[in-house]
């Protein structure tokens, strides 16, 4: 991933964010209609405000962290501009790098998105 490739990614969370605002904005008025009274449709309204918030701060903090990464992607990009190339070490089976490690490092990232996807599970499974 290069610099320009992080930088489409933000706008494009950022576009879908405000297609999920559109969508929950006319769920919600559609929501009021169906409300039999008007305490009903006002407690379905906050209830349906806390998600939209929390959708909101998990979108922000999403964002800031592919800014975080675009910029760190241009700083590798500037340093492997003025930094000769060096031969990388081959480093086998074990130790701190290889096939063991990445395997490791795999599963790790496996774990982060089955957590992740338990979060977004328990967000959106009442819809």
């Amino acid at each position: 991933m290069d610099y320009q490739t992080a930088q489409k990614q933000i706008q494009d969370s950022q576009k879908l964010a405000q297609d999920t605002l559109g969508k929950v904005q006319a769920f919600s008025q559609k929501l009021a209609g169906a409300a039999p009274d008007a305490n009903t449709a006002r407690d379905w309204g906050m209830d349906l405000r806390d998600l939209t918030l929390s959708i909101q701060q998990l979108n922000q903090q999403s964002l800031a962290l592919l800014g975080q990464m675009g910029q760190y992607i241009q700083t590798l990009e500037g340093e492997l501009q003025t930094h000769p190339t060096t031969q990388l070490q081959q480093r086998g089976w074990g130790g701190g790098g290889g096939f063991l490690s990445s395997m490791t490092s795999g599963l790790g990232m496996g774990v982060g998105f089955a957590a992740a996807e338990d979060v977004v599970g328990s967000l959106l499974g009442g819809l």
